[in-house]
């Protein structure tokens, strides 16, 4: 096999391959590493390389469904033993695991070989991949602009053909926004179905979850079934699926309900881009036989993100005191942003924090009373083209401002100047529709049915009732076969 028939397959050809004894697994191990030695030094892609593992796994026989395929895991909460889990922060970057995570630990019992970690910003508290730590990652479509975060890393890597699905996790959009901007498959799982532990429970109170990106859909599905099931490290449990999602993508859905918008109070009228990737997807969806009309926006993006917000930055805020505790690490080792988000985190407060939790049921019930008259809710997955490497940088006297804030616990002078809603516009402003999903619990996936006539991906997400994970991915099937997009490749050579 030649690198080209390689990226020309997804997981689950690659893994029939090995199975029929066409290439074996070391075969593929040097394949992906060398689409990587190609295009990471330009990507930035991978940053941590667990070479000694994978070399002893290709020489041992397999078991699972997707024996002998290489894969990468994202350096943010799919820890693995023997490695640091960085987080893209410089306070994390020394310890290593002493366990995997249980999501690695399934993605190895799939037969999966990881071969690396993959970039994230701090802590992934960004829609963008930058961290101080290990640089920007770049987007294989366009390297001067993002792949979105925080799985910007596995997303940039999967896109560029290093491998034909990585891990990922999502916990504001960090899988869907990624996938997105690079032309990928990327399905957040209703709440609770993919495992965490056991270094911690469910992160941002259950609204992180973890998953895959993918080239294709059957992929998406197969590596679902590979991570799902019961979790002896969890506070509860989740209800199963009744049947497998790699079966269930084979049935194709009939007449669905479907109401879009590209509306947003934070953005105003959707730009030309959203708007044609919502023009698109509409007329394929009625070319399918389904039911496609705009609808209102059924809640509020703008009082949502205020909600979100309130919560992430109580989050950070108590991630960077339990690493601080841990480590003994101080202020210079964390980002100037994360120290901001700290101390408005702190600034909100107990009761800011508990209000903002009590909010999320009106979202919830907004979005089933929307339920009620349709199967899926459509939106761009952006509100624009890819943003530019860059394009959000704090100024460097804005950062020197955000320390000072923090030695002196500034919170609440920061709020008085409206930063919140300067955050909202610049960092969600491109972003704003994603974190509904991950309020309410509910599953959504990004599909690449549009690119902009510059050539750049622009995924569209579709939102589903709480368990209706298989009905999203057979509606992502059905639109993939519809218009394919599996042999769609950045043109980045070596």
């Amino acid at each position: 096999m030649n690198l080209d028939e390689y990226m020309g397959h997804d997981a689950t050809g690659l893994a029939e391959l090995v199975a029929a004894g066409e290439v074996t697994s070391a075969e593929l191990l040097d394949l992906a590493r060398q689409r990587m030695r190609q295009v990471n030094p330009t990507l930035n892609a991978v940053v941590i390389e667990t070479e000694a593992e994978a070399d002893v796994r290709v020489q041992q026989p397999l078991p699972g469904p997707f024996a002998g395929v290489p894969f990468l895991i994202k350096d943010l909460a799919q820890e693995y033993r023997g490695y640091p889990t960085t987080s893209g922060c410089r306070a994390l970057r020394s310890a290593a695991e002493t366990q995997n995570a249980v999501v690695t630990d399934r993605f190895l019992e799939a037969g999966l070989v990881i071969f690396g970690k993959t970039n994230t910003p701090e802590l992934g508290a960004k829609g963008i991949t930058e961290s101080d730590l290990w640089g920007p990652c770049r987007n294989p479509w366009d390297t001067t602009r993002t792949p979105g975060g925080s799985s910007g890393g596995s997303a940039a890597a999967v896109a560029a053909g290093i491998v034909p699905a990585a891990g990922a996790n999502d916990g504001g959009g960090s899988i869907r926004i990624p996938a997105a901007t690079t032309g990928l498959v990327g399905l957040k799982p209703s709440r609770g179905l993919a495992p965490y532990g056991p270094q911690t429970g469910e992160p941002m109170f259950g609204m992180a979850v973890q998953g895959v990106v993918a080239r294709t859909v059957r992929d998406s599905a197969g590596l679902m079934d590979a991570i799902v099931g019961p979790n002896q490290f969890a506070d509860y449990q989740a209800a199963q699926p009744d049947r497998r999602f790699a079966e269930a993508i084979a049935d194709r859905p009939e007449g669905l309900r479907i109401g879009f918008t590209g509306r947003s109070a934070i953005r105003g009228e959707p730009t030309a881009e959203a708007t044609a990737a919502l023009e698109t997807t509409a007329q394929l969806l009625t070319d399918l036989g389904h039911h496609v009309e705009e609808v209102a926006p059924p809640y509020d993006d703008k009082a949502l993100a205020e909600t979100f917000l309130t919560i992430w930055f109580a989050q950070v805020a108590g991630q960077v005191d339990e690493i601080k505790q841990r480590t003994g690490a101080g202020d210079r080792d964390f980002e100037a942003d994360t120290l901001a988000m700290v101390e408005v985190g702190r600034a909100n407060g107990a009761v800011g924090l508990i209000r903002a939790l009590g909010e999320i049921t009106t979202y919830t019930r907004a979005m089933e009373q929307f339920y009620q008259s349709y199967d899926f809710f459509l939106t761009p997955t952006l509100a624009e083209a890819p943003i530019r490497i860059g394009a959000l940088d704090t100024p460097k006297p804005m950062q020197a401002v955000a320390r000072l804030a923090h030695r002196v616990h500034g919170g609440a002078a920061m709020l008085r100047t409206g930063l919140i809603d300067q955050m909202i516009e610049a960092n969600l402003g491109w972003v704003p529709y994603t974190q509904m999903a991950n309020l309410t619990g509910r599953p959504a996936i990004s599909v690449p049915v549009h690119w902009t006539p510059q050539g750049l991906p622009l995924g569209v997400s579709f939102n589903g009732r709480l368990g209706a994970d298989a009905d999203l991915l057979r509606l992502a099937a059905q639109l993939e076969e519809a218009a394919p997009w599996i042999q769609r490749f950045p043109a980045m050579g070596g």
